[in-house]
């Protein structure tokens, strides 16, 4: 059995830029589709098993912790417009679909592969973003990260060669060169290198001596926890819940305002190939 896990808010920001440079203009769901038929690919494609996080509130417990942490600021109202269409589409697609209010998209994507990861019924869980938060959650080639645009499977080897540090060691590195997408500038002098080669010696910023990070230590450490993303939040409890079997029977319904008469027929054709076979071949396309 493979879990695949894609990051809602990412896939709603890639198809909205996506589309705006194809077609010079915005649809009112036009993202929403294009997450949608994402996922219907990925189901042509051999996959079974599927759960979406999204960003329901953008800000989360962080923002409290450090007052520059990224907020919703910024955002396109064409863009916002369409989060919460995309988790109504979604659970009427049939999808499990998890709307994080306190905490953020890559927390539900953390929590869910560290559910997953947990049956052993689950040969492989894959989680799709390029995100570099999610390269904590890497286990061997068990627990990988898919980067669709660049075309990249990561496993715990390949973690290591793009950061220099373990998988489980990325949030003391982010903590230590920052992360401008997510507002923290991280200690002032460190690079990636530095960065590394100080984990690799010393092990976590816990352990370090007083004397590497001197007054900076205590930031370090906010950083960290900033970094590192929850792996508790309750979201199923056992992976049959993730496996697709269609749409409800609100799709019909709600893929007409969707502005795509192709939508819904897709996705009767994909339910009908699924049902009709004890399980298509498990690939899902890349992986």
């Amino acid at each position: 059995m493979l879990i695949h896990l894609l990051d809602g808010t990412y896939e709603l920001f890639r198809h909205f830029y996506g589309l705006r440079r194809f077609t010079k203009e915005d649809r009112p769901f036009g993202a929403v589709v294009g997450v949608l038929n994402t996922l219907l690919q990925m189901v042509e494609g051999g996959g079974t098993h599927f759960g979406v996080a999204t960003d329901h509130v953008i800000e989360s417990f962080r923002n409290e912790l450090w007052p520059d942490y990224k907020t919703g600021e910024g955002i396109e109202p064409a863009l916002l417009a369409q989060f919460h269409p995309l988790e109504e589409a979604l659970a009427a697609m049939g999808v499990a679909v998890w709307p994080m209010i306190e905490l953020e998209a890559d927390d539900g994507l953390a929590s869910a592969a560290h559910i997953a990861a947990a049956d052993p019924r689950v040969e492989k869980v894959c989680i799709w973003t390029p995100d570099k938060d999610l390269a904590q959650c890497v286990r061997g080639d068990r627990v990988v990260q898919v980067d669709q645009k660049g075309k990249r499977v990561r496993d715990e080897a390949a973690i290591r060669e793009k950061f220099g540090v373990q998988p489980i060691q990325i949030p003391d590195y982010l903590a230590l060169v920052g992360d401008t997408a997510d507002g923290y500038p991280g200690i002032p002098g460190i690079g990636p290198s530095t960065a590394a080669h100080l984990l690799n010696r010393h092990g976590s910023i816990e352990k370090f001596p007083p004397t590497v990070l001197g007054a900076q230590h205590e930031l370090a450490l906010l950083f960290k926890t900033l970094a590192t993303l929850r792996t508790d939040a309750p979201l199923f409890d056992d992976v049959d819940a993730l496996r697709w079997r269609g749409p409800t029977s609100e799709f019909a319904e709600l893929a007409p305002r969707l502005g795509n008469d192709r939508l819904l027929d897709r996705c009767l054709r994909a339910a009908a190939m699924v049902s009709s076979t004890d399980g298509p071949p498990r690939s899902a396309g890349a992986v």
